[in-house]
């Protein structure tokens, strides 16, 4: 089996789907690509056992159809070192042995029988399927990484869910502290239908969507999905169980608003937050009208810190207590000039919301309250 190939756009996929390959694999096998050649097309794949992600790709040349297994290492260190330029691959399918010519050189390294590496589980029965824009569901995604959580006692929560009703489709983080919730009211579902991503796939599909507006088909079923992109396809399976009701945590009305600018809030933050305790990371929030004043303390080191920040506030007047890291990591997955802060009272939960809404979703964050010891 002989082909020919761009090494940039080998090395790019590669460089892709190398994020697939876990470090410590069950069989020795996923520790290399998959190779399918089939006329001019080199279809490439890379899995752990419970992510499958491939690509294709167009050759320049190509003489008889196979499949090999690749070691991912050793065709990784062949490919990144070289400048773009055609790359001959030779492959032995008896021997396995593979011969590798550029311009100037050669490599030749051992490969095993493609035959032996583990076909993917299709989606079950009953499935269901999403239609969705890349660039809307990237950015959905990018926007919702940091609240998922990473308890083993919870692992349905260890996941970006899927909601598809009638009115929309909401994808939801939350680790029982902070919650991201997006609703999409422009992809609905006939019949409501719903899954858990775990977070590797999410990762995974966030770092190779494009980010232009073709589509995106999610197949879902019980246990696993499949994702079609341009460029390639992610199989995944997914976690099981039930999903937190996360609409009944959302607050109905929170009559205290703030208004503020969004970078000068996460600026404040910034310089406050290494006086807190790095235990609890706790940041006060001290609000009368007109006025946000936020402050910090380490008992234990005799440290403090204290910066009032410009802004427009309307109601009662109060001192709240939130964590600093989730605040900040909440501010900086907002790309609006503003930020709308909505409260209730110090033991209640406080709603983040973009003063402008991203393109063709609704955005929503919820932080929970620390406790303050006054």
């Amino acid at each position: 089996m002989k082909f020919k190939l761009s090494s940039t756009s080998l090395n790019n996929s590669l460089q892709t789907l190398a994020k697939v390959i876990a470090s410590k694999n069950t069989l020795p096998i996923l520790e290399s690509f998959l190779f399918e050649v089939e006329g001019n097309v080199l279809t490439i794949t890379g899995s752990d056992n419970e992510n499958v992600m491939r690509t294709t790709l167009p050759l320049l040349e190509s003489d008889g159809n196979g499949v090999i297994a690749i070691p991912s290492r050793t065709t990784l260190d062949v490919v990144k070192e070289l400048p773009e330029q055609p790359l001959a691959f030779d492959i032995d399918t008896n021997t396995f042995n593979v011969e590798v010519t550029y311009q100037n050189g050669k490599y030749n390294f051992t490969a095993q029988d493609g035959t032996a590496y583990p076909k993917p589980e299709g989606v079950s029965e009953g499935t269901s399927v999403i239609t969705i824009p890349a660039n809307i569901l990237n950015a959905n995604i990018t926007r919702s990484m940091f609240a998922i959580g990473s308890d083993d006692m919870r692992p349905v929560m260890n996941g970006l869910y899927f909601d598809l009703q009638t009115t929309g489709l909401s994808i939801v983080a939350s680790d029982g502290h902070k919650l991201v919730r997006n609703v999409i009211s422009t992809i609905t579902g006939a019949t409501p239908a719903a899954f858990i991503l775990p977070k590797k796939p999410a990762t995974l599909l966030k770092n190779v969507l494009p980010k232009d507006n073709s589509d995106v088909v999610i197949k879902f079923g019980t246990n696993s999905a499949e994702i079609i992109f341009a460029g390639g396809t992610l199989t995944c399976r997914l976690i099981e169980g039930r999903y937190p009701n996360y609409s009944s945590v959302i607050p109905e009305s929170n009559p205290n608003q703030l208004t503020i600018d969004r970078l000068s809030l996460l600026g404040a933050l910034r310089r406050v937050l290494p006086f807190a305790s790095e235990s609890t990371q706790l940041i006060r929030f001290k609000l009368e009208a007109g006025k946000l004043e936020i402050s910090s303390e380490d008992i234990d080191f005799s440290t403090s810190a204290k910066e009032a920040v410009n802004c427009d506030y309307t109601g009662n007047n109060m001192s709240i207590g939130f964590k600093g890291g989730s605040m900040t990591d909440i501010l900086n997955s907002l790309e609006s000039d503003e930020v709308t802060i909505q409260l209730a009272d110090p033991s209640r939960a406080g709603l983040i919301l973009p003063s402008v809404q991203p393109e063709s979703a609704d955005v929503l964050m919820l932080l929970m309250p620390m406790l303050l010891n006054d």
